[in-house]
């Protein structure tokens, strides 16, 4: 997928339930600056059975929590964590 100057390839990986409603290897094209927030919109815009879910979902880049406000510089793997039950 080619890429142009404005805009960057995000990897997306899953992990727990909504692991289950997205495919693996899955990556979107969104607009640099965009927000992580937007970029999941997108997403599931793309995937509608996974909206509830992904809604719930911790995101991550790196070893790191991060806020959906974050804004998206570079292309980059951002992390969908499930939230847990249980102790």
């Amino acid at each position: 997928m080619m890429q142009s100057s404005s805009t960057i390839q995000i990897q997306i990986e899953a992990y727990g339930a909504v692991e289950k409603l997205l495919p693996s290897n899955l990556m979107i094209q969104t607009t640099i600056h965009t927000d992580i927030g937007t970029a999941l919109t997108q997403l599931t815009a793309l995937y509608p059975e996974a909206k509830t879910l992904t809604k719930r979902c911790a995101s991550a880049i790196g070893e790191d929590i991060v806020p959906r406000h974050t804004p998206i510089q570079q292309a980059m793997t951002l992390v969908l964590l499930s939230p847990v039950a249980g102790g």
